[in-house]
């Protein structure tokens, strides 16, 4: 379970008490993550943000390096967001997020987001579209390019999650390219509104069922 606030961007961050109104509705034993924003370049808000939302009892803290174009500058945002966290949750798990349309809105290449991770102890690493409305993430990024993304967050111990305008029809290729996580909105909600959509029972049965069988298929492989 994600919580978001997409009135203030992909990676909008929601109010604290949203947030944890929502881990505490939410049974256990399901991980529940947040989004702490489509950071700007700024360690200091960034793990204030980060340290508020590591204190919310949430597993996962996702951070977009939205206003990063630099490794050197993604370093240092991320290495502070992660040593917040660390400080406030130590069980909680950073992931970082790169954006497909990284061209289009002047943000760091996703590739590069995995050597930051790497270095700074992240968990984990994402790749999502900014542009809502505008394509999905295959409309930017080939898909041997994102198998080359898994290869190498694989080969540095990295969970790998990939969302971005995905439906119920791209649920195979991702399956097929390794990663470990699929974000989705559109997939599972009955308007096409991406702001106001509304969870469809009908769309969500489908999705699990989907995800069931290309789990089966793989062990019975």
């Amino acid at each position: 379970m994600d919580v978001k606030n997409p009135r203030e961007g992909a990676l909008g961050a929601n109010l604290p008490r949203v947030i944890r109104d929502v881990r505490i509705i939410v049974p256990k034993n399901i991980e529940v993550s947040a989004t702490i924003g489509d950071l700007p370049n700024l360690p200091g808000t960034a793990s204030l943000a980060a340290r508020g939302a590591a204190t919310l009892g949430v597993d996962y803290i996702k951070a977009g390096l939205y206003g990063v174009s630099r490794i050197r500058d993604g370093l240092k945002l991320a290495r502070e967001v992660c040593i917040a966290v660390r400080e406030a949750s130590p069980d909680a798990k950073v992931v970082l997020v790169g954006y497909a349309d990284y061209a289009k809105i002047g943000s760091i290449e996703p590739m590069k987001i995995i050597e930051i991770a790497a270095k700074v102890g992240a968990d984990g690493v994402m790749i999502d579209v900014k542009s809502k409305g505008e394509g999905n993430v295959f409309d930017y990024l080939y898909p041997s390019y994102l198998s080359m993304f898994v290869e190498k967050a694989s080969s540095n111990g990295l969970i790998k999650a990939l969302a971005g305008g995905l439906t119920l029809d791209d649920i195979d290729a991702v399956y097929r390219l390794g990663f470990d996580v699929v974000g989705v909105r559109r997939a599972v909600c009955n308007v096409k509104n991406w702001i106001r959509s509304r969870l469809d029972e009908g769309k969500l049965s489908m999705l699990i069922d989907r995800v069931r069988y290309l789990n089966s298929s793989s062990i019975t492989a």
